[in-house]
């Protein structure tokens, strides 16, 4: 089935323990009040990154008391393969909460959350270990339209006391979560005094996130950061600009105490705009600032400095090349065609998340009317020269890349009709790569859906 198709993989090697931040396994029908779709359903795809057999388990857990939902769903992945899991077979009818993979070789995996109606999607990977400490760059209250909600779980053993701070001054909890359970919080619950802020989560217990932001049309989804996976100059390989009318906004969250001036330079790829800087100042404690929105945008004013052309296409790759409080940084991504779709993915951290291949488990040419486009982005100081492959297919693409420089490619009619398999993009011995990838269903709804590329 056509949905099936949607179901992408995550950019994380996971051990043992894959923790999906919870609350998007859902069919049950939330309160109008609380969120902008009347229900929601979701499917998980498991993908094994080795080249044996692995031994999967997916244990769900109930958002409402914390406890165990159904029977554990036991399988088996064959090497180098994944499996789909929509639905989620081992939950009972109307099941709200969270889900704890486990597995006795390295796996990724994503959740694809999707309305009841179908008219809008987003995805999320999951994370293979929690943190006491969670970032949350972009949250919002009736932010042109847009609100956010989110679900905190707990990756440890014992019962978590959790809190919440946000930038605007604003606190949650403090909240008691199972282990594996998750608590979801609703922004439109909240007194909020600004539409656009951050949140810091804190817990005495290991915990994940994921957050949903949605307006009545569109909807994004993203994982929250461990504050380790923050870097002093992070890399977003996605940028753009007055692009077929596609804008992206980066969302930058300040990890440290200490406010920093940080600089972000954007490398278009040939033919598709000017190299240029933005510089704004991000205050410390889990302050935030917008950048890239403003600084292409023909008419808006610049928040801080910069020299981008104003709008002028442009599409490319950025990263974090100045932060003068060396504090640590990390960012989401939201790309958005206004009024019909959008999607979101995090920033990565060039020292723990490059590596010299990267896999994309999932592209796609004309299947069901979706196709994949990705950035393989060289985050090294040296150029390297990438060859990519895909799956069954002759088509290869290669190219010199500089560094910061990104290769962009779209599977748009080069790989067959209906065709459906992975891609992997290798730039030789101490090559420095990261990857996102878009999946788009050309029309009127949210059909876009991304993913980061997985490290190999």
């Amino acid at each position: 089935m056509m949905r099936n198709t949607l179901q992408v993989l995550g950019r994380l090697t996971l051990v043992l323990a894959l923790v999906l931040a919870g609350g998007f396994a859902l069919t049950a029908q939330p309160a109008a009040a609380q969120t902008q779709f009347s229900g929601y359903t979701a499917g998980v795809q498991i993908a094994n990154l080795t080249s044996t057999s692995a031994v999967v388990t997916l244990t769900a857990y109930n958002n409402s008391d914390g406890n165990q939902n159904g029977s554990p769903l036991n399988d088996t992945i064959a090497g180098n393969s994944s499996k789909t899991y929509f639905p989620i077979s081992n939950v009972s009818a109307g099941f709200s909460g969270s889900i704890v993979v486990g597995s006795d070789k390295n796996v990724a995996g994503i959740v694809n959350i999707l309305s009841s109606n179908f008219l809008a999607g987003a995805s999320y990977v999951g994370r293979s270990q929690g943190g006491t400490k969670v970032l949350l760059p972009l949250l919002n209250k009736d932010n042109g339209g847009f609100y956010t909600w989110y679900s905190i779980q707990n990756a440890g053993t014992q019962n978590a006391t959790v809190n919440v701070a946000y930038s605007n001054g604003l606190t949650a909890g403090p909240f008691t979560i199972k282990p594996g359970a998750a608590k979801v919080v609703y922004q439109s619950q909240e007194a909020h005094p600004t539409k656009n802020f951050a949140g810091t989560i804190t817990s005495d217990q290991p915990v994940v996130a994921a957050v949903i932001q949605e307006s009545s049309k569109i909807m994004f989804a993203y994982t929250g950061f461990r504050d380790t996976d923050a870097s002093t100059n992070p890399v977003i390989p996605l940028v753009n600009a007055n692009n077929a009318n596609y804008v992206t906004g980066i969302q930058i969250q300040n990890a440290g105490t200490t406010a920093t001036q940080v600089t972000v330079t954007y490398t278009p790829t040939p033919g598709n705009g000017t190299a240029c800087t933005e510089t704004q100042t991000v205050q410390g404690n889990g302050g935030s600032a917008n950048f890239a929105l403003a600084a292409f945008n023909a008419t808006a004013p610049n928040p801080g400095t910069s020299t981008c052309v104003k709008g002028a296409k442009f599409v490319g790759s950025a990263q974090v090349t100045g932060n003068s409080a060396n504090q640590p940084l990390v960012g989401i991504v939201n790309q958005l065609l206004p009024n019909v779709n959008g999607e979101a993915y995090v920033s990565f951290n060039p020292t723990n998340d490059a590596g010299e291949t990267v896999v994309m488990p999932l592209i796609m040419d004309r299947n069901g009317g979706y196709f994949t486009g990705f950035n393989v982005q060289n985050v090294g100081t040296n150029p390297v020269t990438v060859n990519c492959t895909f799956q069954n297919n002759a088509y290869t693409v290669t190219k010199l890349l500089g560094p910061g420089e990104a290769l962009n490619d779209i599977q748009n009619n080069k790989l067959g009709e209906r065709y459906v398999g992975s891609a992997i993009c290798s730039g030789g011995a101490g090559a420095k790569l990261v990857a996102v990838v878009n999946q788009l269903k050309p029309g009127t709804v949210d059909n876009l859906l991304v993913y980061e590329g997985v490290k190999q």
